[in-house]
């Protein structure tokens, strides 16, 4: 690949010629961010699978056990419980922010791939800032996973861990090479105000393509009626039952009545359950809906068979609608629809495999086919 800036010619509509060598910056991104998102679902599908029902379990038995202690006036056992929440709290959230960091970023380096072309930087220091990224983008989730095993253990300082310092660290590597990228768009649109540069990627009309991008807007789109419906019927009740079962909690411990203050603990937990699967899957309908948009520009680099990169397109938009709609019936059904979310889950990471395997079979011919026909770079 040459490391000159892309598109040097000075013809109007010149081509990317040398789009997705091996090892080039975009080929990295494209891959590391398959890897990044194909990590993250993993790490959400086992803390799913292993870590949240427990932990909320838990959670409500604490709670219970909190309550009750302040009905007898137990002050060290309140402190105790809401401690112990605190730590579960805690594990939750930590493996939460790695999943949703690991697939942000994925995300993110999707579409740094796709605006590669247009960075008016040579290949060698796009690289460099590929590489400065993906390691930030790792760096931070796997310390996020760290902090509530690492705590404060030989931190030099007294409230950050260094679990914590490297998170810091990785998100402050993924900003820089981000801010880069920016600049190297801006100076290429002030050297090139009168020139468009093609490239294959945003001229794919493969059907795999299309199958992509229609379904990734028809998956937003439902995840945005989805959250307009939830924000316009039940939101606001949902918000009023909030207050009334804490002013009845309150009210049970006040007058010593422990059959007022677990029923309401029980109706809290199951108004926390509702909001958690109306958010859970107004959020994943739009994030697989981006996701199949992203991965549609891709198509003409994944090394497959057309009929197989078409399969695949439709496993994962399958799959994509499955997750949200189960776990929108967790609260009717119970495991049984946890499951089959979880089968949705498994065969978005299964097309996301075969997709990183097809791009890293991809060898050149598209590449190869434009340089023949518009000359040697």
């Amino acid at each position: 690949m040459s490391s000159s800036q892309p598109g040097t010619s000075t013809q109007a509509g010149a081509r990317n010629d040398t789009a997705f060598a091996p090892m080039g910056a975009r080929r990295l991104l494209a891959l590391g961010g398959i890897g990044l998102i194909l990590v993250g679902m993993l790490v959400g599908d086992m803390f799913a699978v292993f870590v949240l029902h427990q932990n909320a379990a838990k959670v409500g038995a604490s709670l219970t056990a909190a309550a009750h202690a302040a009905v007898a006036g137990d002050s060290k056992s309140v402190l105790a419980s809401f401690q112990t929440v605190g730590g579960f709290l805690e594990n939750r959230g930590t493996k939460v922010d790695t999943h949703v960091h690991m697939i942000a970023f994925g995300y993110l380096a999707l579409m740094l791939a796709i605006l590669q072309p247009w960075a008016a930087f040579s290949e060698a220091t796009k690289k460099r800032l590929a590489w400065i990224f993906l390691f930030g983008a790792w760096l931070l989730p796997v310390g996020v996973f760290l902090i509530h095993y690492v705590g404060l253990a030989y931190s030099p300082l007294e409230a950050i861990g260094w679990a914590s310092i490297a998170a810091d660290f990785g998100g402050l590597l993924v900003m820089v090479a981000s801010v880069a990228c920016l600049l190297g768009l801006g100076k290429w649109f002030q050297q090139k105000e009168n020139q468009r540069l093609r490239d294959d990627l945003l001229d794919d009309h493969s059907p795999a393509g299309r199958i992509l991008l229609a379904g990734g807007l028809t998956l937003v789109l439902l995840g945005f009626f989805h959250g307009a419906y939830y924000a316009a019927v039940d939101l606001y009740k949902h918000e009023a039952m909030d207050f009334s079962l804490l002013s009845q909690m309150t009210a049970g411990a006040v007058a010593n009545d422990m059959g007022m203050v677990d029923s309401a603990l029980g109706q809290y937990g199951q108004l926390g359950g509702e909001k958690a699967v109306n958010i859970a899957a107004h959020a994943h309908a739009i994030e697989f809906g981006l996701l199949a948009i992203l991965l549609a520009f891709f198509q003409p680099y994944v090394r497959l068979q057309e009929a197989w990169k078409r399969r695949w397109a439709w496993v994962l938009l399958f799959g994509s609608l499955l997750l949200p709609v189960c776990v929108l019936l967790e609260l009717n059904y119970g495991l049984l629809a946890g499951g089959i979310a979880d089968v949705g889950g498994l065969l978005v990471v299964i097309a996301l495999v075969a997709m990183w395997i097809g791009i890293v079979r991809y060898t050149g011919e598209i590449d190869a086919t434009t340089t023949n026909a518009g000359g040697t770079p």
